[in-house]
């Protein structure tokens, strides 16, 4: 008995040494009406704490009480109906913006019945063939007052009718301005805090993993299905080359001066495997200690990852972290408001399936005020990288070569649908230095790839506290190697 009594002791202290995701991210799954299929595909923030969601079955419902902390006082009403998968909501000037698959339309009630009376079609400048791929992703407005619209391929090779794997803008006056070829399957865009515009594209024909991409106006995002359309796109002059398959993006770079390459390879299987929304943290400290980092959802796996981003030689890069699971189903639309620092959630398993379990969901996720012990950023050194944490650590532990193991890989850059993990390479780790500030560690390697994705497992950092890292594994893109 005794010794039962002093194994039940040591269980529960490495319960308590141990936290979970739960302990520091409440997730609060709401009731949603009974006569829709709550799809959330679209999310956004709208006055007099409402909350807009447009959803894959063609509505836009507004949600009352979302914030409260009561979550029975939720209140939902149906502001239109009758368009086509919603993926796209802004609200600006008293109108709520939408995107469906064929174009974008501005919505307004103007007798104040709580459902839209006025309907406008903004622009409706690309084309729909009917397959079932060609979705229409859409931004909130840029800083110059456009909209970003991404136009899936016509299935995951090819586009059959205009502008199908570009990215384009919509102006103010409803004209319509070819910015980016080579989208393949989006699943989500949004803005860094800088203003800059990112979206996820899924592993597929010249995708080897999910990724996250820069959009630069004039660029080529990397498949080259929709090239045809350069012929109506003056503005971008002319088409880029053609990319080799198989090869890899680093090689393809060189010639090809329009090829961006992802920002982050978001690796498929352990972060996941249909990502979707892009949210910036812009809470300033009110969702947790990762102000201004990109939060991404995921369809299949139901969870969040976490990226910290930045640039070298002018090139945008760095590493994914796992963040939160648990969702109760396939995530698809995200965005947070930034005064309360609440982060609204949903999406569906439909055409898919999803870890969730559930057929769709709206759900709300907050910090619950405890700092967890996470790696905060990572960053590119010329000779390895050095990792900051949010809590002190354990100098014994962090300045240990034997807590931390490497490797390097990539994927084939090719038109076959996705790409295994291919030339690995081993790297040894020569040196851990603790920082003075006890909050961050330079870890040098013997060899850097350029290209590749560095893969790094932390098990054995312990905090100051002797706590382990709640998640201890990262990957960072290394587009470019500093050169100091």
């Amino acid at each position: 008995m005794i010794a039962l009594s002093a194994l039940l002791a040591a269980a529960s202290l490495t319960r308590a040494a141990n936290p979970t995701e739960s302990d520091y991210y409440k997730i609060t799954t709401f009731d949603t009406p009974k006569e829709t299929a709550m799809e959330v595909g679209s999310i956004e923030i709208l006055p007099d704490d409402k909350i807009a969601l447009g959803t894959r079955r063609g509505e836009i419902w507004t949600v009352s009480h979302a914030y409260d902390g009561d979550p029975s006082k939720i209140e939902y009403k149906r502001f239109a109906a009758g368009q086509h998968e919603i993926l796209g909501l802004a609200y600006k000037d008293g109108w709520l913006y939408e995107t469906n698959r064929y174009e974008v339309a501005r919505l307004k009630d103007e007798d104040g019945d709580g459902r839209a009376d006025l309907f406008e079609t903004v622009c409706d400048k690309w084309g729909i063939s009917g397959d079932y791929h060609e979705y229409a992703w859409s931004s909130r407005f840029d800083k110059n007052g456009d909209l970003w619209v991404l136009l899936c391929l016509t299935g995951s090779f090819s586009s059959a009718i205009d502008f199908r794997g570009w990215a384009v803008r919509i102006k103010p006056d409803g004209s319509m301005v070819p910015t980016c070829s080579g989208i393949r399957s989006p699943g989500g865009i949004g803005f860094d805090a800088a203003g800059e515009v990112y979206f996820t594209d899924n592993q597929g024909p010249w995708h080897g993993a999910c990724t996250l991409q820069h959009l630069i106006p004039g660029t080529f995002q990397g498949h080259p299905g929709g090239f045809k359309w350069y012929d109506k796109a003056p503005n971008m002059g002319p088409r880029p080359e053609e990319p080799a398959s198989p090869s890899r993006m680093v090689a393809e770079r060189v010639k090809i001066k329009e090829l961006v390459p992802p920002a982050v390879y978001l690796t498929y299987g352990p972060m996941g495997n249909s990502s979707s929304f892009v949210v910036c943290d812009l809470s300033n400290g009110k969702f947790g200690p990762f102000q201004k980092q990109l939060l991404i959802g995921d369809q299949s796996h139901s969870n969040i990852t976490r990226i910290y981003l930045e640039e070298v030689n002018g090139i945008k890069q760095g590493a994914v972290f796992s963040f939160l699971g648990g969702f109760k189903s396939g995530l698809i639309g995200g965005r947070m408001s930034d005064a309360t620092g609440k982060l609204f959630v949903g999406g569906s398993d439909r055409g898919w399936g999803a870890r969730g379990g559930k057929p769709f969901c709206f759900e709300r996720v907050e910090w619950t005020g405890k700092v967890p012990f996470e790696i905060q950023e990572m960053h590119a050194k010329p000779d390895g990288f050095e990792f900051t944490f949010t809590q002190p650590l354990d100098t014994n532990s962090a300045s240990d070569p034997a807590s931390f193991t490497a490797r390097e890989f990539t994927y084939i850059y090719r038109k076959e649908y996705g790409s295994p993990e291919v030339d690995d390479v081993v790297p040894k780790i020569t040196e851990a230095v603790v920082g003075q500030d006890q909050k961050s560690i330079y870890v040098k390697l013997d060899t850097l790839t350029q290209g590749h994705i560095h893969e790094f497992h932390l098990e054995g950092i312990r905090s100051a506290d002797g706590l382990p890292l709640l998640h201890n594994v990262a990957y960072y893109t290394l587009n470019e190697i500093p050169a100091k």
